[in-house]
């Protein structure tokens, strides 16, 4: 049923690029912090290459997965077919946080969609790529991606978004740090 991969080969990469949404789940080290799992999509998520990912990840009301990040750097990212044959593909491994003022940040930006709210990279390292059956997951039919935060991020504008990212993203429910204004 399930299967571990020694890298992302070309038909996962092509798999994971059909996929129109996945979830990411990180966790601080403090045994009563709390978890977290995020829905991902708005075509944020590339493969950089055979054991390394990245997404971009946009301006939120949230920030913990920045901060577990930044904190301890564990990370997974969860894709499951909705359509199609059952599947569900787990990425797990060390993320880091690339922020606008990182060479890094600037270099893998080319690969992405321009998104206006755009406030990091984050960028993973796969120490563990493994599938499963996905019986579970319900068949859905995909409508179309969602425009709302692409309009609310262009509405606000740069200086809207930096003042909400200092009031909103600067650290975790747990207290961590979180957003880090670009210097």
């Amino acid at each position: 049923m399930g299967k571990v991969y020694e890298s992302i080969t070309a038909e996962l990469r092509d798999w994971l690029a059909q996929q129109k949404m996945f979830f990411v789940a990180t966790a601080p080290l403090a045994a009563d912090g709390h978890l977290n799992c995020s829905p991902k999509g708005v075509d944020t998520f590339r493969v950089l290459g055979e054991r390394q990912v990245g997404y971009l990840d946009l301006t939120g009301s949230g920030i913990e997965t920045v901060a577990h990040l930044r904190e301890n750097g564990r990370i997974v990212l969860m894709f499951c077919a909705f359509g199609g044959p059952p599947r569900i593909v787990r990425l797990h491994g060390l993320g880091t946080v690339l922020f606008p003022d990182s060479s890094d940040f600037h270099r893998l930006a080319q690969s992405f969609v321009d998104h206006p709210g755009a406030r990091a990279i984050v960028r993973v390292a796969v120490s563990r790529i493994s599938d499963s059956c996905g019986h579970g997951v319900p068949l859905m039919d995909f409508v179309a991606q969602r425009d709302l935060l692409d309009k609310w991020s262009a509405a606000k504008g740069p200086q809207g978004l930096a003042e909400y990212r200092a009031a909103k993203n600067t650290c975790s429910i747990d207290g961590l740090p979180g957003y880090r204004q670009p210097t």
